[in-house]
């Protein structure tokens, strides 16, 4: 009786092209390139990176993705450059067993930072001072948000059983104590906010707003995070354009 023989896994080929900075070298500012980093970091699959200068994308890259700036994926000689599929497909193609799921258990964890950003970008461009109040006080009700969704509670860390209420949360992530897709889609967003807002309107997100610098430090503290960030200076840069004088 002949054997059934497996086929032995092969892993796919994958490489992430994401904004250089500006030596052309180094990882650039860009959140979304940041957060697929992330996303392949976590899911434990080999991949390979290449820094693309978009001030001078070299003749290759012309060539296999004409027009498109950063972050696209090439997985296995198929290019990919929608950034939301791009997650969606990493998610359902590299799956458990072999690879770790990203997908939160609860929903609000993908949106409770989902306006942060926005807020960000209108409190950052704004140029006059009358509205600057307004503005800030949009963001900082989004951090307010954040915050009270960290310190709430999640079911897990609920036991039906025991006499004690769990009245402030202790956990590390939006989701838990693991990170997710809502992570790699939320920290890259914070740090750029962290770094920009203080260096041009000198806004620091609220020191009692404990639950996000616990968050924040849980994230320096794991390298799909703090290795793939870009260098301060790089944030900075992109936002000096940006960054209005106030008058």
């Amino acid at each position: 009786m002949a054997s059934r023989l497996r086929s032995p896994f092969k892993e796919p080929e994958i490489e992430l092209f994401v904004k250089a900075a500006l030596d052309g070298e180094n990882i650039g500012n860009c959140p979304f390139c940041q957060s697929l980093f992330m996303v392949l970091w976590l899911k434990g699959v080999r991949f390979n990176v290449t820094t693309v200068d978009i001030t001078r994308k070299p003749e290759e890259l012309k060539n296999l993705a004409p027009g498109i700036k950063p972050p696209f994926l090439v997985f296995n000689k198929e290019l990919k450059t929608d950034f939301l599929k791009i997650e969606d497909f990493l998610e359902q193609t590299l799956a458990p067993p072999r690879y770790s799921q990203l997908t939160p258990k609860h929903k609000e964890s993908l949106h409770v930072g989902a306006d942060i950003f926005a807020k960000f970008s209108a409190y950052i461009k704004n140029p006059q001072k009358e509205a600057n109040k307004k503005l800030e006080k949009a963001l900082l009700r989004e951090f307010q948000r954040l915050d009270d969704y960290l310190n709430t509670p999640v079911p897990e860390e609920i036991d039906q059983d025991s006499t004690e209420e769990v009245l402030v949360s202790r956990r590390k992530f939006l989701d838990g104590d693991r990170m997710t897709l809502a992570d790699c889609n939320l920290l890259p967003k914070l740090n750029v906010i962290k770094i920009a807002a203080k260096k041009y309107r000198n806004f620091e997100i609220p020191r009692e707003m404990t639950a996000i610098w616990r968050y924040l430090q849980n994230a320096h503290a794991r390298d799909e995070f703090s290795h793939t960030c870009p260098a301060d200076e790089e944030i900075e840069r992109t936002y000096a354009n940006v960054a209005k004088k106030m008058s």
